[in-house]
C-alpha cells in the first residue's frame, strides 16, 4: 500500500524527518551571528515546510530560548526580527531592551532597536510579531503586516519594499559559540597601568609648536551622536566622578546651540591640560537647520569666539576690524573629530553624507588632521554591551568599522570605537582606557597638522 503523505496549509509536507535548508548565505548568516555576538545559527522553522500557521511556529519555537526570525519576500528583500525572550504562550507582555528588527540593506544587516518603554509582543498563541507593530505570517498566511506604531522606527518601504507577500519565513534558536580565543584586530591593553600611562602622557603633552599652549579639537557630528558626551566623559576622567558640565542627550534638534571651548583641569583644584574640546551644534541634513558649513570654516580658521550662538539661516560673519589682524595658530582648530552613532552608520541619508564631505573637502584643503570618533558601540553590539573587552574581536563592530571609513572616506586606522558615559554613576576602567587611547590619538593627529603648520 503505498503511504499517503500529510500536508499542512499551502501544500507543505508536515514531517519531522525532512532536512530543513536555510536560505540565508554563508555570508549573510556571517553578518547576522556578528550582530549578535559570538553565537551560531540553528533552523528551527521553515513556513514551506512545517505551514504558515501560528500553530506551526509555536510547536517548533516555544521555550527554544533566544531567537532570530529571517523572512523573505517575492521583491527580494531579507528582513526579519531578534528577540531574547523566548516564546512560551504565557499571556503576558514581554519587554525585552535586547529585541532589534533588520534588513539587509546590500550586504550588510541593518538593525533598529526597539524604543525605550515598549512592550516587544503579548505572549499569546498568535503569530510572531515584534513590538506589536510587525506581524509574520499574519493570519495564517504567507504575509507580512505593519499595523503602524511607535516601538520601532522603521520605514517599511526601506525594509522590505512596501511588498507584504512572503516567499519563506525560518526562525533559529540563538545559542552560544564555542570556540577557541579569537585573535583581536586592534590590541589593547586593559589594565590600570594602561590607564594610569595615558592619563600621565596627557597631562606631559606639550604640543610641537612653542607657541600653541594647548591643542584645540573641534568635534562635529549629526544630533546626538554624542560630541558633548565626549567632553563629560573625559572630564569625568580627570575628575574621578562622573560629571555632566556640557548639555547632552538624544532629543531630536541639537542640545548644543552655541560654539563651547572647553578646557579640562586635572581635578578639581588642578591645572588645566594641554587640550581643549570643541563642541558645535549638531549637523542635520536638512537645509537651514542644524550647523552651516560656513559656520564650521569660520570656526576652522579661529573666527568664531567661544560661546557664540549658532543661527542655522544665518552664517557667521566676522566683524570686518577683527577679522583683518591675522589669526595666531593658537586660535585655530589643530584636529577635527567626526563624531558617529554606530547603531546609525547604515541608515545615513544621502544629503548628510553630502554634508559631511563638503565638510571634510574644506578641512582637507586647509591641511588639518582628521580623525572618526565611533560612538555608542555597546548599543551596536550585544557582545560588546556585555563585556566592552570584546570590542576589538567583535566582528560586527569590525563592519561599522570598515562602512564608515567607506562612507566617510578616510582609513580604518582613523575610526576609533568608543563608548561615552551616559548612564553610569561611577566610573569603569575599561571605558577609561578606551576614551583616553582616542583622546592620546588626537593630540599625536593634532601635533602632525601643527609641524606641518610652522
Amino acid at each position: 500500500m503505498r503511504k499517503a503523505k500529510m500536508y499542512s496549509a499551502f501544500g507543505a509536507a508536515s514531517t519531522h524527518n525532512v532536512p530543513l535548508t536555510s536560505i540565508l548565505t554563508e555570508e549573510q548568516r556571517e553578518q547576522l551571528c556578528a550582530s549578535l555576538g559570538n553565537v551560531k545559527l540553528s533552523l528551527l522553522y521553515k513556513a514551506s515546510v512545517h505551514g504558515y500557521k501560528a500553530s506551526a511556529f509555536h510547536q517548533r519555537c516555544d521555550r527554544q530560548g533566544p531567537t532570530l526570525l529571517v523572512a523573505y519576500n517575492r521583491s527580494g528583500y531579507i528582513f526579519g526580527g531578534y528577540t531574547s525572550v523566548d516564546y512560551a504562550q504565557s499571556g503576558q507582555y514581554i519587554t525585552d531592551k535586547d529585541t532589534f528588527i533588520f534588513s539587509f540593506q546590500g550586504k550588510i544587516p541593518v538593525c533598529i532597536k526597539i524604543n525605550h518603554g515598549h512592550y516587544v509582543r503579548l505572549d499569546d498563541a498568535g503569530v510572531p510579531s515584534f513590538g506589536q507593530q510587525l506581524y509574520f505570517c499574519y493570519k495564517n498566511q504567507p504575509v507580512v503586516y505593519s499595523l503602524g506604531g511607535n516601538a520601532f522606527s522603521i520605514n517599511t518601504a526601506a525594509m522590505y519594499g512596501n511588498d507584504p507577500q512572503l516567499s519563506e519565513c525560518e526562525v533559529y534558536k540563538i545559542s552560544s559559540q564555542v570556540s577557541t580565543e579569537e585573535k583581536p584586530w586592534r590590541n589593547v591593553l586593559w589594565t590600570a597601568e594602561r590607564k594610569d600611562e595615558l592619563m600621565e602622557m596627557i597631562r606631559n603633552h606639550k604640543p610641537v609648536v612653542a607657541s600653541v599652549s594647548r591643542v584645540r579639537i573641534l568635534m562635529i557630528g549629526p544630533v546626538g551622536a554624542g560630541k558633548s558626551s565626549f567632553f563629560n566623559s573625559i572630564n569625568s576622567i580627570f575628575m574621578s566622578r562622573i560629571t555632566s558640565k556640557a548639555m547632552s542627550g538624544s532629543a531630536a534638534t541639537s542640545l548644543t546651540t552655541q560654539f563651547r571651548t572647553y578646557p579640562v583641569k586635572d581635578g578639581r583644584e588642578g591645572k588645566l591640560l594641554p587640550f581643549v574640546l570643541c563642541d558645535t551644534m549638531g549637523l542635520e541634513e536638512q537645509s537651514g537647520a542644524g550647523l552651516d558649513i560656513e559656520d564650521i570654516s569660520s570656526i576652522l580658521q579661529g573666527h568664531i569666539p567661544d560661546r557664540y550662538k549658532f543661527n542655522p539661516t544665518t552664517p557667521f560673519k566676522p566683524d570686518e576690524q577683527k577679522s583683518s589682524r591675522p589669526v595666531s595658530l593658537q586660535e585655530k582648530i589643530h584636529c577635527v573629530v567626526y563624531v558617529i552613532d554606530a547603531t546609525k552608520i547604515s541608515l545615513m541619508s544621502d544629503k548628510l553624507q553630502e554634508k559631511l564631505a563638503s565638510i571634510r573637502r574644506k578641512v582637507n584643503s586647509l591641511g588639518i588632521s582628521q580623525i572618526v570618533l565611533m560612538t555608542k558601540v555597546d548599543e551596536a553590539c550585544p557582545l560588546v554591551e556585555e563585556d566592552l573587552q570584546s570590542l576589538y574581536v567583535s566582528s560586527y563592530i569590525k563592519t561599522k568599522v570598515q562602512e564608515v571609513s567607506s562612507r566617510l572616506g578616510v582609513p580604518v586606522s582613523c575610526v576609533l570605537p568608543v563608548k561615552n558615559y551616559s548612564q553610569e554613576l561611577e566610573l569603569e576602567l575599561n571605558c577609561d582606557v578606551l576614551l583616553l587611547s582616542a583622546l592620546q590619538q588626537m593630540l599625536n593627529f593634532a601635533d602632525d597638522y601643527l609641524d606641518d603648520a610652522c
